[in-house]
């Protein structure tokens, strides 16, 4: 090999060191494609486990439902009427609707109630021993605390607070019984009651 031949090789492999040189920077200094599953941009779909797969979907709460309860108190122009107060029910909670509001009825009005002048002639005393809902009518079984007290003033006025109560809380005909007998007297002085139980049912 003449001097020529050696400085043309060696011209080549100075070419040669550089390139791989160049190469070799270049793949140092950028960093490394991501693969398919890291790609910028695509989303990974991770699967859920059974505690989330079977999560049930967001539940619609329930319109809330209210039981009309009578008490009484005074109008605007300071006579006394009959008020309408409602308590929240739920049947899951609070069972039979019409029992619920006459245990509603006998626990009186809220101290906030009170505060507004609303009160009640039902004795405390009283204990719904029954309601019998049956096919064609409703039988509701009161106490005896319910007929005694207060005078006869106070035994219209409860009537009248049960009955509205009841009229309100269901569509059957409902008949009140005091004891287990069927109630056409009520009090010591005798207040007639016609049943099933109406708006109408005391006799003046």
């Amino acid at each position: 090999m003449n001097k020529n031949q050696q400085q043309i090789v060696l011209a080549i492999s100075g070419i040669v060191i550089v390139v791989i040189s160049i190469l070799v920077g270049i793949k140092v200094l950028m960093p490394a494609m991501p693969s398919n599953e890291e790609q910028p941009g695509v989303v990974a779909e991770i699967p859920q486990d059974n505690k989330d797969a079977q999560q049930d979907p967001e539940v619609t709460e329930e319109p809330k439902e209210y039981v009309p309860i009578v008490f009484i108190g005074k109008s605007d122009t300071g006579e006394e009427v009959y008020k309408v107060v409602k308590r929240e029910y739920d049947k899951d909670i609070d069972g039979d609707k019409l029992r619920f509001a006459l245990t509603s009825l006998i626990m009186g009005p809220k101290q906030n109630e009170k505060t507004k002048g609303i009160y009640s002639e039902v004795p405390t005393s009283t204990t719904v021993l029954h309601v019998y809902d049956q096919a064609d009518k409703i039988i509701i079984d009161l106490s005896s605390g319910f007929v005694y007290g207060g005078g006869t003033d106070s035994v219209y006025k409860r009537l009248f607070q049960l009955i509205k109560t009841v009229v309100r809380n269901t569509d059957k005909p409902a008949y009140l019984y005091i004891d287990g007998k069927q109630a056409d007297v009520i009090g010591g002085d005798g207040i007639m009651i016609t049943q099933p139980l109406s708006e109408n049912s005391i006799g003046e």
